[in-house]
């Protein structure tokens, strides 16, 4: 899901969250990312959107939706995508929490929030923040609300 809000000083601004754990750590640019997850069996992929939106940031998503389409990424996950309009406080996002092997062959399992933080960005600034195939989303985004 895209959160996005129109201000007077900034435009359009969209909210992007940061993934949690070590790995993401001290990753800024390219790291960022729209809310989203795995579609589970019997839900449509707008209901695991919205649930994934809901377990990564505490915050319920709210019609109207607008389809953005989808996008493969790098490593050939696809992504499908929405759009809606709304505020939030990235101060009081909670995320849930998820468990790996932390180092890698370690054996030691950590656990942490998925998502660590999030922020408002411009689209330019979202661009240069998210996950390169996710920026698709921007313009898609942009277009739709140039109609």
């Amino acid at each position: 899901m895209v959160l996005f809000r129109r201000t007077e000083e900034r435009g359009l601004e969209v909210f992007l969250a940061h993934p949690g754990g070590p790995f993401w750590k001290n990753k800024d640019e390219g790291a960022w990312t729209i809310p989203k997850g795995l579609v589970d069996e019997g839900e449509t992929p707008l209901d695991a959107a919205q649930r994934e939106f809901r377990e990564e940031t505490g915050i319920a998503p709210r019609e109207p939706f607008l389809p953005l389409g989808d996008i493969r990424q790098k490593a050939g996950k696809r992504v499908h995508a929405w759009a809606w309009e709304g505020d939030a406080d990235p101060a009081t996002v909670t995320s849930n929490e998820m468990r790996t092997e932390w180092p890698r062959g370690s054996g030691r399992m950590i656990t942490f929030p998925e998502v660590d933080r999030c922020a408002w960005f411009s689209p330019a600034e979202a661009r240069l923040k998210m996950n390169a195939a996710q920026a698709e989303f921007v313009g898609r985004l942009e277009a739709l609300l140039a109609e």
